[in-house]
């Protein structure tokens, strides 16, 4: 969206009601007609297609926004991957926590080799709120030494990071991906890449949000989170 320019120019509904349903879908196991019904009860009349457009619009946009505001994470990482249906096709999400439990960044991707998950580490290291890793904790895909021996080799990488390939220490990533699953049922799989990658966007940094990642929003602070997002959009909350 561009700079100086409301992003809620030109949408029939007020930013404040945006707002509140978009944080709601990304947070909750509701459908998009779940939410209709919901906002009708409050006396606002949205269809489900219109609600889909808001997500679409606005949860790559809250990612944006909220990540500058971001705890610093620890360099103790637990990676793994999930699978998501897109388009009938089963689809990888990498993905990736702390030691305690904070979530460190995420990737959607079509294939699951050693440039997937050297393009998530990229991204994973490009990011404000992390840093080098003195460990990463994965399976036992081949995949990820190819990937970290070829960046440490290139200086991407701090060529003391330890590999572990323990599968039980990554109960907590494993544990992590069931509220991405839960969010993703009700929906019945995406109809797109594109489509799986923002909304999957929005789930995660609120996922964030709630986890406490945002030092001004208290965690499971609701009132709190709908007006420091309300502040990041420059409206009203």
């Amino acid at each position: 969206m561009r700079s100086g320019r409301s992003p809620f120019k030109g949408r029939q509904f007020t930013a404040a009601v945006i707002l509140w349903a978009v944080r709601w879908y990304l947070q909750f196991p509701i459908s998009y007609r779940d939410l209709e019904r919901m906002l009708a009860d409050r006396g606002v009349v949205v269809d489900h297609t219109t609600l889909y457009r808001w997500i679409q619009a606005y949860a790559p946009e809250l990612d944006r926004r909220l990540r500058p505001h971001l705890c610093l994470t620890t360099g103790s990482w637990r990676v793994d991957e999930t699978y998501i249906r897109v388009k009938g096709r089963w689809m990888y999400l990498y993905r990736a926590v702390d030691a305690r439990g904070q979530t460190i960044d995420f990737l959607l991707s079509a294939k699951r080799d050693a440039v997937a998950a050297r393009r998530f580490f990229r991204k994973a290291l490009k990011q404000a709120h992390t840093v080098n890793p003195r460990t990463l904790t994965v399976d036992k895909n081949a995949a990820y030494p190819s990937a970290t021996k070829a960046m440490k080799k290139d200086g991407e990488l701090w060529r003391f990071t330890t590999l572990r390939q323990v599968k039980y220490l990554n109960n907590i990533v494993e544990q992590d991906h069931r509220r991405i699953k839960r969010l993703v049922r009700l929906g019945l799989g995406f109809k797109s890449f594109h489509t799986a990658r923002r909304t999957i966007a929005g789930y995660e940094i609120l996922a964030m949000v709630r986890k406490g990642q945002v030092a001004a929003i208290p965690t499971n602070d609701m009132p709190a989170q709908a007006t420091f997002i309300a502040t990041l959009f420059g409206v009203a909350a």
